[in-house]
């Protein structure tokens, strides 16, 4: 079960804004993460709790920062529910999309278990509700990914292999890259991988499935 720390980073100038204290592990649904944010002081801001079925689709999503609350699942495409912190204020939201995003590291783990792509397939088209800093207020986004190179490398735990994925954002053609070791993000635009106390979890090779195919 990998635990570490992720620091998040302002896009624009790379400053640190939260840390993010996870652990996560495959189980018997298909995949957990759960994390507590903070602010790089250590004052507590927020947490995430994310668990995918086998194929990939959110089964269960739990969000909060600040005074939002956000809970949602893949239901009908998927669906959601946005709260304040005294419950008078809730919205409903549904929309035919593949999952959630947002600035977590963890939803970059749940697309690629979502998509599941392999080196020899093509970029593949994927809908997503993100879920925005810092009143996770949603918006639909689309997005291309593709499984660019994939190397595995020798360490005192084992073979290590480490995927690079190509994130095109439609909207803008805007592009970076993501890499990814098991259910661990190691590098990602606005997200740095401080610490990890164990490795990470290893998941088989399938064959591309539905979950990533656009509607």
């Amino acid at each position: 079960m990998p635990r570490g720390r992720y620091s998040l980073l302002d896009p624009h100038d790379h400053t640190p804004f939260a840390q993010e204290h996870f652990q996560c592990a495959p189980g018997p649904s298909g995949w957990r993460y759960v994390a507590r944010r903070t602010t790089p002081a250590g004052h507590d801001i927020g947490s995430v709790d994310l668990t995918l079925d086998a194929l990939g689709r959110p089964l269960r999503l739990e969000l909060h920062a600040g005074d939002w609350q956000v809970r949602g699942a893949a239901l009908e495409g998927v669906t959601w529910v946005r709260t304040d912190a005294t419950g008078t204020e809730a919205t409903e939201g549904n929309v035919p999309a593949h999952a959630f995003t947002g600035t977590s590291p963890a939803f970059l783990v749940a697309t690629t278990r979502l998509l599941r792509l392999t080196p020899s397939a093509s970029a593949t088209r994927v809908r997503l509700v993100a879920l925005t800093d810092p009143v996770l207020a949603p918006r639909t986004v689309d997005q291309s990914w593709a499984l660019v190179n994939s190397e595995t490398h020798a360490t005192d735990n084992g073979p290590l292999t480490v995927d690079a994925y190509e994130v095109t954002a439609l909207d803008t053609g805007e592009r970076h890259t993501v890499h990814i070791a098991g259910d661990v993000v190691l590098a990602a635009p606005g997200i740095e991988l401080e610490d990890l106390d164990s490795p990470p979890s290893t998941f088989s090779r399938p064959s591309p499935g539905p979950g990533g195919q656009a509607d």
